[in-house]
């Protein structure tokens, strides 16, 4: 599912017709994006946006429209916009995604590592492929008891050069996911390179499926939890933030 440099072209975007004569400032329902999904609630006191990536992570193609998608360049402003708010205390991550393109994925996972706020984030349904690493970004980890996080190679897809240099591309590619991954959970990037080299669990691929209780148990993700445990521990984070203060 995950897709790197070497995609073939994307579909042309559909024509949006011109506003009638008279219908300028009138809102147009039929052709306005989609809304974002997030919101911001309110517990003990504090704060925090609630975030959801869901579904497949659309990046620097478009996706078909029968796709559903999360797209980075509408994410990316909202992390900044979370971080530099006065009145948002923390961020709740909300994942249920297949994945989708690496470098994006990345991108919204180095945004969340580097945020000084509370982060939590909550593996809900599925954390697959690149959505390991945005679910590992934060400051504490949660995974639902029926969720599942599928760990495998970088896969090419569309039109590739069957050359070394292609290769090792995704080699490099592939070690940046295993660095961070590692570098953001209590995994080891050689327990990691294992799972995701694993045969014979995965119908025609390599890789590792890895339910709620085992994610913990391998270090992947620190806790099986709920939304409360969830909503809980952003609360622990913002006191303790205070008690250092």
């Amino acid at each position: 599912m995950e897709k790197g440099e070497f995609l073939p072209n994307p579909a042309p975007a559909p024509e949006i017709p011109e506003t009638p004569d008279g219908m300028e400032g009138v809102e147009d329902t039929a052709h306005a994006p989609p809304p974002l999904s997030c919101v911001t609630v309110e517990k003990d006191g504090h704060a925090f946006h609630c975030l959801t990536i869901i579904g497949q992570i659309e990046g620097h193609f478009f996706l078909s429209p029968q796709n559903k998608t999360t797209k980075y360049e509408q994410v990316i402003p909202q992390l900044v916009a979370i971080e530099e708010s006065k009145e948002i205390a923390g961020l709740l991550l909300i994942l249920n995604t297949v994945g989708g393109d690496v470098e994006a994925g990345l991108a919204i996972a180095e945004l969340v590592a580097g945020m000084k706020k509370p982060t939590v984030s909550l593996v809900l349904g599925g954390g697959h492929s690149i959505g390991v690493p945005l679910a590992v970004a934060v400051k504490k980890s949660f995974i639902a008891p029926s969720a599942t996080m599928t760990v495998h190679p970088v896969r090419m897809s569309g039109m590739v050069l069957g050359v070394s240099q292609t290769l090792a591309y995704f080699e490099r590619m592939q070690e940046r996911i295993v660095r961070f991954v590692s570098e953001h959970s209590k995994m080891s990037a050689e327990r990691f390179r294992e799972l995701m080299l694993t045969t014979g669990q995965l119908v025609m691929d390599v890789g590792t499926a890895l339910g709620g209780g085992d994610a913990v148990r391998e270090g992947l993700i620190d806790q099986v939890g709920t939304l409360g445990d969830a909503l809980d521990s952003l609360v622990e984070q913002v006191n303790s933030a205070a008690d250092d203060n």
